[in-house]
């Protein structure tokens, strides 16, 4: 079985990289960004669309492809120097939520396990900004380990 490791490039998502790493069996696993093209961003945020953005010309990847497959190799690397051998990377588009793409994937690899960080975040700031890591949680059809932010020294 795969383990898929959902990575943004965050403190969290690093902390989830090293924790799955040092406490899970290794097994092949695939580190996942998921990524939108700028235009498709645009349109969820109307204002912006004042901005003039840049052709795309048929065949070339996306600039934001290219920069989702670099922070994915990233947590590969993260995930390799923390002890894991069988690390694949992936830039997946995302065409929706984030979440739903995370669970998407891990239906389409079969995983054996989704293993996501956590901002913490509780009360209205989870409400305001989302939760990814809560929606992969109550949506996903397999296990999930959600590594919880690293505790701030008092």
């Amino acid at each position: 079985m795969t383990v898929l490791i959902a990575f943004d490039g965050s403190d969290d998502s690093q902390a989830a990289v090293e924790y799955a790493a040092r406490h899970l069996k290794a097994e092949p696993t695939v580190v996942m960004t998921v990524w939108e093209p700028l235009l498709t961003q645009l349109s969820w945020a109307p204002l912006a669309a004042a901005v003039p953005v840049a052709a795309q010309a048929p065949g070339d990847k996306y600039e934001e492809e290219k920069q989702a497959e670099q922070l994915a190799r990233k947590g590969a690397d993260l995930a390799i120097a923390a002890g894991l051998t069988d690390v694949a990377v992936r830039a997946e588009r995302g065409g929706g939520p984030m979440w739903a793409a995370i669970v998407d994937v891990a239906d389409e690899l079969n995983a054996s396990l989704i293993v996501t960080g956590s901002r913490g975040l509780a009360g209205a700031r989870s409400v305001i900004l989302g939760s990814v890591s809560t929606r992969v949680l109550h949506h996903a059809r397999r296990p999930v380990l959600v590594v919880p932010p690293a505790k701030e020294d008092d």
